[in-house]
């Protein structure tokens, strides 16, 4: 169970990396609920739908993968990025990903993402 769901979140994050969003929400259950910690809670697919709509002009940002540890129903998924700001200055964060699963669904995502000012690699993926 765990490798098919690390499986998931892997392709997941090269989707996002494509600014494709559409195979997150394919494999999320209906009622999903989706934590940006310290900003946001969406929960249901189609309130996570109209959120990422709203963010569809932006350039989708780029990340590293450090590291991806599956544990039974839970996928955790670490790493650096960065994302062009309002102004669009390129801006370094460093952000953990915690996936819940159930019956090959995301059925929560819990989001950390910090700013970081270390100047270092440069994300990618």
């Amino acid at each position: 169970m765990s490798q098919k769901n690390k499986e998931i979140v892997e392709k997941v994050n090269a989707a996002f990396a494509e600014n494709n969003p559409q195979v997150f929400l394919s494999n999320c259950a209906e009622d999903v609920t989706w934590t940006m910690v310290g900003e946001k809670t969406n929960k249901g697919k189609k309130a996570i739908e109209k959120w990422l709509a709203e963010m569809k002009d932006m350039e989708p940002p780029k990340f590293t993968v450090d590291k991806i540890i599956a544990e039974s129903d839970s996928v955790v998924c670490c790493g650096d990025m960065t994302m062009k700001d309002k102004d669009g200055n390129v801006q370094n964060y460093s952000y953990c990903d915690i996936y819940g699963f159930e019956k090959d669904k995301i059925t929560e995502l819990t989001s950390y993402v910090i700013k970081n000012e270390k100047k270092g690699r440069t994300a990618s993926v």
